[in-house]
């Protein structure tokens, strides 16, 4: 079975925020659980959204969903932890995008992986029920202008 393994951009980062694990991430294991990553990337699309003046609901003009998602786990993340998460836009189309979020640790003054993961993103329209064509301000934000 293939992996699944995400290529970051090699420009600068759409969006950067930090989020402090808190011990209902944690696990059986004593690490932080998958259910638990997918929480974190959810906070840190809502932060870059919320440091826009958007949020879901209104992201220039557009509503949010989530059609899809991919995660690769890289390494464990323990309580205290404080994660770094970088959040890129690419495949900006006519009604959807992709964010990827790369999530690391210090360990040791050295960034380690934790999480790889991707979100296939949509622009939905909650009176008509349907999937609707992206605004040209949600089109610039993620571009980064």
């Amino acid at each position: 079975m293939g992996r699944v393994k995400l290529k970051f951009p090699d420009e600068n980062p759409l969006f950067t925020t930090t989020i402090s694990v808190r011990i209902g991430d944690i696990n059986y294991g004593g690490h932080v659980g998958n259910d638990a990553i997918l929480s974190i990337v959810h906070e840190a699309r809502v932060q870059m959204l919320h440091s826009r003046g958007y949020s879901e609901l209104n992201a220039g003009g557009n509503s949010l969903i989530m059609a899809d998602v991919m995660v690769a786990y890289k390494g464990e993340a323990f309580y205290g932890d404080v994660l770094t998460i970088k959040i890129y836009a690419e495949e900006i189309g006519e009604r959807s995008f992709e964010l990827l979020y790369h999530i690391s640790a210090l360990r040791n003054n050295v960034p380690k992986d934790i999480a790889h993961a991707k979100t296939g993103m949509v622009c939905f329209n909650y009176e008509t029920r349907k999937i609707a064509e992206m605004r040209e301000e949600l089109k610039e934000m993620l571009g980064g202008m």
